[in-house]
């Protein structure tokens, strides 16, 4: 396997062919990273009908959800969530959710800033409300 591809073992697993993360220099580059818990189908904050559409759901425990996720494949790949340089972040719903996200977003990168870009997308490839894409340095 070519050793810049690095995963964690705490994270959920992708749910298509790429890695958690790659190593190109100094710099780890994060694939998209969601709420989601490893091993489970549960999605933190996110209630589904039958169908598994989504019926309501919580951007805090998803936004909660889904810095934890990036901070364990950090650490597990070699840098630290002290690292980030570089925040891209997936919104299904800015207008109902920016000032939420806003707000935890500040509670835990208010010692580090890294960028960050903001983007509203109409969908994500499982039944989530946010997502994120990360640089850091290892």
């Amino acid at each position: 396997m070519d050793d810049s591809i690095r995963n964690s073992d705490r994270a959920p697993l992708p749910v298509g062919l790429y890695p958690h993360a790659r190593k190109v220099g100094n710099l780890l580059f994060l694939s998209g990273v969601g709420p989601r818990k490893k091993d489970s189908k549960d999605i933190p904050g996110v209630e589904l009908n039958e169908q598994g559409e989504i019926v309501s759901y919580d951007i805090e425990k998803q936004c909660r959800s889904v810095f934890e996720n990036v901070r364990m494949i950090l650490e597990d790949c070699g840098s630290s969530w002290e690292a980030l340089v570089d925040v891209q972040v997936f919104l299904t719903n800015m207008k109902d959710d920016f000032k939420t996200f806003n707000k935890v977003y500040a509670e835990y990168f208010k010692d580090i800033q890294p960028c960050r870009t903001t983007i509203e997308i109409n969908a994500l490839p499982t039944p989530i409300a946010i997502e994120l894409k990360c640089v850091a340095e290892l």
